[in-house]
């Protein structure tokens, strides 16, 4: 029922990031697989067998509709920013290249899921925030750690449907499943980027 409802993200590929394509492929269903299991485990957890009854009312279905579709949008950020940052540290691709390689890929992301109506108001600006994060990023100060996975900890704590007061007993935790499901994320970017590849893809772009 739950994979079924979500719908936000494709299933996850493993084929090489060696270009755009498959960048923006990687960023997204990444991202989808973060957002999803983080938020509908956190929301599992609180609500236990109740969990299922959630998603009969219509006030709470509201919640995670947007919910969802915010903690999607940080996990883009954060994964987006990391993937700049490998990229860089190869030092086969000029910063100037990956400045204009990492916002075409995320618009190819965002493009793909528009302006949903479910995402709720705030969606566009949150969006655009994104986009300006991407298009400002120093690439050459950022580090090959999890230290950018600093919006998608918070977006989950911050738009699950959760009562306030149990919110504040579960921040850490909530925060740091994020922050675990990004482990295996980056172990998969460091074995399928290739750089070479790409590098080639790019400059044959060019020409």
């Amino acid at each position: 029922m739950l994979g079924d409802y979500v719908g936000i993200g494709r299933h996850k590929s493993s084929r090489k990031v060696s270009d755009q394509d498959s960048l923006a492929a990687f960023v997204g269903t990444r991202a989808s697989h973060v957002s999803q299991t983080a938020l509908y485990g956190y929301l599992r957890t609180r609500a236990g067998t109740r969990f299922p009854e959630m998603f009969e009312n219509p006030d709470i279905l509201q919640s995670i509709n947007i919910a969802k579709w915010h903690i999607w949008l940080a996990c883009v950020s954060d994964l987006s920013i990391f993937v700049g940052q490998c990229i860089h540290q190869s030092g086969k691709i000029p910063e100037s290249t990956i400045q204009q390689l990492l916002p075409q890929a995320l618009a190819q992301v965002l493009a793909e899921t528009g302006e949903p109506e479910e995402a709720g108001k705030d969606f566009v600006a949150a969006r655009e925030k994104i986009v300006q994060r991407i298009a400002t990023c120093d690439w050459s100060e950022e580090g090959d750690d999890d230290s950018v996975f600093s919006q998608s900890p918070d977006a989950l704590f911050y738009w699950a449907p959760i009562a306030d007061e149990l919110k504040q007993r579960d921040e850490a935790i909530v925060k740091n499943s994020v922050r675990y499901r990004w482990i295996a994320v980056r172990n998969s970017l460091r074995k399928l980027l290739d750089c070479d590849a790409l590098a080639e893809t790019l400059r044959a772009a060019e020409l």
